[in-house]
């Protein structure tokens, strides 16, 4: 079953519930904040001051990174503007009782051709089942080639920063961004401090070990990945963040990053998707 909601100030979101888990996506950047398979904890964290109100990103889940990812591009908003964009609800399938299927849509508009003057469609698709799926298509609908980058950046929860251990990325050749140094990555991924880094090969399953729990996460169509937690300084100055915020979630996005950017010719579509499984 499913139900569209809608907060006192208009903010809309979807409540999903199968027999396999459930789910809350808001209409508002296609914003995946809350995945619970029914029989394990959690898998995306939520700041508990992060703001629901249209025009203010959703600090949690799974913000999605577009028509940039980052902020090396200054003519557009940090990590572009669909994550503050209101989508449509084009369809809601529940395919059996174990999945469902969810389906939003963004077009170009005047608005949007005020920050980025071309003509597209963005085509987000969540199936909601035992593992968590997500996609992003963008099609062209312009009559001139378009670049884009772009990111899941996803926040998983986790028992405290201390206890994780990111597996798949050994030997990977990352850009630390906080110094803006290329090096290699030697074993698995502790978190003690600030940590930006931007992996520009990706692995075919990164794992996430928390004590006795393992996040599987599989990507397509993407080779970077990106690494993030603020940690305490940073943490302490950021919007709709708790203030102790950086001990409970760890950023891990799949993305099209740096020289991983996509040229669209028009009529031309690309994809790019997760998988994340307990």
């Amino acid at each position: 079953m499913y139900e569209l909601k809608e907060l006192e100030n208009g903010f809309k979101y979807i409540e999903i519930q199968n027999s396999a888990a459930s789910a809350k996506i808001a209409l508002q950047g296609a914003h995946i904040f809350s995945f619970k398979r029914s029989d394990a904890d959690e898998l995306l964290w939520l700041s508990n001051v992060s703001a629901f109100e249209m025009g203010s990103a959703i600090r949690g889940g799974i913000p999605l990174c577009w028509p940039r990812f980052g902020n090396f591009d200054k003519s557009l908003p940090q990590h572009g503007f669909a994550r503050t964009a209101a989508f449509e609800l084009v369809s809601v399938r529940e395919e059996n009782e174990k999945l469902t299927t969810v389906h939003l849509r963004l077009e170009s508009s005047d608005e949007s051709k005020k920050v980025w003057n071309y003509e597209f469609v963005l085509d987000v698709i969540f199936h909601i089942s035992e593992s968590l799926e997500v996609e992003m298509i963008t099609t062209n609908r312009d009559t001139k080639e378009f670049l884009i980058t772009q990111a899941f950046h996803t926040y998983f929860q986790v028992s405290d920063i201390q206890n994780i251990k990111i597996v798949g990325l050994q030997n990977k050749a990352y850009l630390d961004t906080l110094i803006n140094e290329e090096r290699v990555q030697k074993g698995s991924i502790r978190i003690d401090k600030e940590v930006d880094r931007i992996y520009k090969e990706s692995a075919e399953d990164i794992i996430l070990e928390d004590g006795d729990r393992a996040v599987h996460i599989g990507s397509e169509n993407s080779a970077s990945v990106i690494v993030w937690n603020p940690w305490i300084e940073k943490c302490s100055k950021m919007s709709s963040m708790d203030i102790d915020g950086y001990k409970k979630f760890v950023c891990i996005e799949s993305a099209n990053a740096l020289d991983d950017f996509r040229m669209l010719t028009p009529n031309e579509s690309i994809s790019i998707g997760v998988k994340y499984f307990i």
